[in-house]
């Protein structure tokens, strides 16, 4: 049993409110997953020329000025770093395989979560309340989020096994339900140039989707070849630069629900959660059915 929660603001001049809004729901999913938490947040796009990388440096103090530093000396490039506890987003305009080969070689201590134009990762182990406050999640702001509330059943109680998931550029997946063919996909994608970082069944459905869309496909295709390839039962839902989507399996025996006004679109495995909302009371509500695409713009 975990808890997902989804939130895209509609209106621009709403953005700032992005946090405020979302961190009551993250708490009110928090007895669907106590073992830890984490979200993705979809900001303002950087131009072509720059990416981001959303970084974890695990439970230790970590020197990220002299990570700063470092990379100014070896590039001649003064990095962006945006600073948070144990995160930290670094912006640059080197080329991506450079910057993570880089810090592979020279912080291979770091966990890179993240890489994109738009989106910022955060996860942790631990209560969602103390997730959400360590970081100040109130304090965020953007289009979109796609957060997580975890209870372990088939993988470790880590931050690498936390949620949200990513793959490629400007993606992620989180999920309720427990996939049992996840060693399957593994075998199909090992061989496409797919690698893995856990054993989480999670990530094989995050990695299937990397594969189709790298194939080709659409975030849309993508999804209704999952409805073929992937097995068990799930709720999916994935944050893209400009998309947020919803998908439940043919039986959707995991819970979702969707609150959608003219302001916003905000998505919770049950509707208390959602209760606090603004206009609620006026709100389009309603169960997401099996096998369906549900997918909003920003």
């Amino acid at each position: 049993m975990c808890g997902i929660i989804g939130l895209l603001i509609k209106k621009p001049e709403l953005r700032d409110c992005l946090g405020e809004l979302m961190v009551p729901i993250l708490l009110g999913m928090a007895q669907r997953g106590p073992d830890s938490a984490g979200l993705a947040v979809f900001t303002d796009s950087l131009d072509d020329t720059h990416r981001k990388y959303s970084l974890y440096a695990g439970g230790q103090t970590f020197d990220w000025n002299g990570l700063t530093q470092a990379f100014q000396t070896a590039f001649d490039i003064a990095p962006a770093m945006q600073i948070n506890g144990n995160h930290a987003v670094l912006s640059s305009t080197l080329a991506p395989d450079a910057v993570k080969a880089w810090l592979k070689q020279h912080y291979p201590q770091l966990h890179i979560l993240s890489t994109g134009r738009t989106i910022d990762l955060y996860k942790e182990i631990g209560q969602p309340a103390a997730v959400a406050d360590r970081y100040n999640f109130k304090s965020l702001k953007g289009s979109h989020v796609v957060a997580h509330t975890r209870m372990a059943t088939e993988s470790a109680v880590t931050p690498a096994h936390a949620h949200p998931f990513t793959a490629g550029e400007d993606f992620c997946l989180v999920h309720n339900g427990s996939l049992s063919n996840p060693n399957a996909l593994r075998r199909k994608l090992e061989p496409q140039g797919i690698r893995f970082e856990t054993d989480n069944d999670t990530e094989a459905a995050c990695r299937f989707l990397e594969w189709r869309m790298r194939e080709g496909d659409d975030l849309e295709t993508s999804l209704q070849r999952g409805f073929e390839e992937l097995d068990g039962f799930y709720t999916f839902l994935m944050g893209t630069a400009d998309k947020l989507a919803l998908v439940r399996d043919a039986f959707a025996c995991k819970p979702a629900v969707v609150a959608e006004t003219d302001d916003y679109v905000a998505i919770a495995s049950e509707f208390h959660a959602l209760a606090h909302l603004p206009h609620i009371n006026q709100a389009q509500i309603y169960e997401p059915a099996p096998e369906e695409l549900y997918v909003w713009t920003v």
